[in-house]
């Protein structure tokens, strides 16, 4: 009886969260005045008239694929770096070691925004304005990922297994990539996860440094959108935010199913 009442809350938790999202699709299909007179489950037919209505002012598939490549990027290096050197802290003693965590975790509480004249001016001095590498390089290094990263492989892999493949001949690379890796990997996905989301809605960098009309990301353009005539037409903003959503809901899909698995993973049973 208990067992039914909580999948009968979860199943209307589950529904009240998808509401949101089956209006922002149906209403991507229906015509601006449509709309304004209220919400309904049936889909338009005005769809074809706010994709063509949308495109006249924003090319939104050139901003998906600038969005995409760098948030793919971003993801990639920041999971491999973020992870090699949580490794490094975790199980490595060198010079400096403490004092280097400590100004990481100090990082961790400054906001980036602060150290935007600062970065802009760099960036205009190497000369990569307009381009991506000031929207990937600098994201790929992330003190809160190396922090959750090396707390995570901590608690999971056992100094006694990295000794035992030292002792077996193993290289210090091939300990990082077939025991370390595989083992933090549900750290990494989850990660993944949140730099995915904050690389593909970071709206204000990519505002900064890209002058160039087809190299804007899909949050700069989303912002053009809203400040032109076509957010007179809530069809084509509705059908602009769908597509900006659909690449956000795929990477949860994908990742979730390595937090789901894998979760408990550890390296050593006690």
């Amino acid at each position: 009886m208990i067992k039914g009442v909580i999948y009968a809350l979860l199943i209307l938790l589950a529904i009240a969260c998808f509401i949101p999202f089956l209006m922002m699709i149906v209403n991507a299909t229906r015509s601006n005045d449509a709309i304004l007179t209220g919400f309904t489950l049936i889909p338009g037919s005005a769809l074809l008239e706010n994709y063509n209505t949308m495109m006249e002012y924003v090319n939104i598939w050139n901003g998906f694929k600038n969005s995409l490549i760098i948030s793919v990027l971003v993801t990639v290096l920041s999971g491999y770096i973020s992870a090699l050197t949580a490794y490094g802290f975790a199980f490595y003693t060198f010079k400096g070691k403490n004092f280097l965590f400590v100004f990481m975790l100090v990082m961790m509480m400054v906001p980036g925004q602060l150290g935007l004249i600062g970065f802009y001016e760099l960036s205009k001095v190497l000369g990569i304005l307009d381009t991506f590498i000031p929207l990937i390089v600098p994201a790929a290094a992330s003190p809160f990922v190396v922090f959750f990263l090396r707390q995570y492989i901590k608690t999971t892999l056992h100094p006694s297994l990295i000794e035992a493949a030292r002792i077996d001949g193993a290289s210090e690379w091939k300990i990082f990539h077939t025991i370390a890796i595989p083992i933090m990997m549900p750290a990494v996905a989850t990660m993944s996860i949140f730099t995915f989301i904050g690389s593909w809605n970071n709206y204000i960098m990519p505002l900064v440094i890209l002058f160039s009309p087809e190299k804007y990301t899909l949050p700069v353009l989303m912002g053009f959108l809203k400040g032109s005539q076509v957010a007179q037409n809530l069809g084509s903003m509705y059908l602009g935010i769908a597509i900006s959503v659909v690449p956000i809901m795929i990477a949860f899909l994908f990742f979730s199913k390595y937090i789901v698995n894998s979760i408990s993973a550890g390296a050593v049973k006690e």
